[in-house]
């Protein structure tokens, strides 16, 4: 039972260095991902990513991106579908052009090189969510083209990830290189998207009926949480991310009657006890290992792949007509690599597209991205609250 002392540490921590983050204007977010710096291997080596942090991490992720689908205007997501499409391709080109010539200035071979892009090419929305819901802007044109951009984001990183461990990966047995081919693949992920058409319009309306009628006083949050999961894990299933299943299966949600009843029951279970350890998770990734040796690598690959991504999809907020401060507060949602990154890494290292005497620096350059995004879309949201 030693992971509930884990659990109530973690929430302990959380709650405290969140409360005085709040009270210093800084996003409690940024108080989370340091709780799992302070108290993962970097320092105090307390907690440490085992199975149960992993299986937390992956429902308060999730759960994180339920909700977000739920408060999000289908309308506006339609209406901004198209400078989605811009922000995401050109937040992918600038970064993986960027961070390929840091690979190599420090002289890295050239599969290292690109890869190394592929990695920094990816965005986690969830964090720049979780921002956004603190600060009462999700709902909004900005909101919905960062939500828009991170799904078409994820589709493209899966895409190059997946002909990059097909083509160059030098382990047999992985499980990208081994499972179904890239064609296949892409055709399930279509199939996936078109399907979430008839679960808006037929499924969830469905689901909710059923939920009504239950007698159970939380009836159609449990319907709700069961399209949920079920979306997610076939969106994993297919090559996707998860959150891109629980994204869609909260915006299905908030088309019904249920969106109300189901918002305010899932939120308390999100915030109580899964996001805070999603939020740690990603700290606890952080070492201090070989870092002093690596620390130009780590400061310069930092800031380009911060600028790159800013810039990126700035600029395509900016050719979409956004004005200037609205791009920059684009831009700045998309900065956060967190989970994505990380994942991406891991995969890419397992299939030795990138060496060991790299991996330290790299991870640190995600956790340090993913620290300076809050930071980043709190000042682009003060500089332009979003209203409309």
């Amino acid at each position: 039972m030693t992971f509930l002392g884990i659990l109530a540490l973690i929430l302990i921590a959380t709650s405290l260095v969140g409360h005085f983050s709040a009270r210093i204007g800084i996003p409690s977010v940024i108080g989370q991902l340091i709780v799992g710096i302070i108290l993962g291997p970097a320092l105090l080596n307390w907690v440490h990513p085992d199975e149960f942090i992993h299986i937390f991490s992956e429902i308060g992720v999730i759960i994180l991106m339920f909700m977000a689908g739920i408060e999000s205007d289908l309308g506006l997501l339609k209406k901004y579908l198209r400078p989605s499409f811009i922000v995401a391709i050109l937040g992918v080109v600038l970064p993986v052009l960027g961070t390929f010539g840091v690979a190599e200035m420090f002289q890295m071979n050239f599969k290292e090189s690109i890869f190394l892009g592929v990695i920094f090419a990816a965005t986690s929305v969830s964090i720049s969510v979780a921002v956004l819901k603190e600060l009462n802007v999700l709902s909004g044109k900005a909101g919905a083209t960062i939500l828009g951009a991170a799904v078409v984001d994820d589709i493209l990183a899966v895409v190059i990830l997946s002909v990059m461990v097909s083509l160059l990966g030098g382990t047999a047995g992985d499980a990208a290189s081994n499972g179904p081919g890239l064609l296949v693949t892409s055709v399930e992920q279509i199939l996936y998207f078109i399907a979430i058409y008839f679960v808006v319009k037929f499924v969830a309306p469905f689901f909710a009926k059923i939920g009504e009628r239950l007698y159970l006083p939380v009836g159609q949050t449990i319907m709700a949480v069961i399209l949920c999961f079920g979306m997610a894990y076939i969106a994993d299933l297919i090559g996707l991310s998860s959150v891109v299943g629980a994204f869609f299966a909260g915006i299905a949600i908030s088309q019904t009657s249920a969106k109300q009843v189901v918002d305010a029951h899932i939120e308390p279970i999100g915030y109580a006890v899964f996001i805070p350890v999603f939020f740690v998770s990603i700290g606890l990734n952080m070492k201090l290992d070989g870092i002093t040796s690596d620390i130009w690598l780590i400061v310069i690959l930092t800031v380009v792949a911060t600028i790159t991504k800013l810039v990126g999809a700035g600029l395509g907020a900016y050719l979409s007509k956004f004005d200037l401060r609205t791009s920059y507060m684009v831009g700045a949602g998309m900065v956060s690599r967190g989970e994505m990154a990380l994942i991406i890494a891991q995969i890419g290292y397992q299939a030795k597209l990138i060496s060991s005497e790299y991996y330290a620096a790299i991870i640190a350059a995600i956790i340090l991205t993913t620290l300076l995004a809050p930071f980043l879309l709190k000042s682009a949201v003060k500089r332009q609250p979003e209203t409309s």
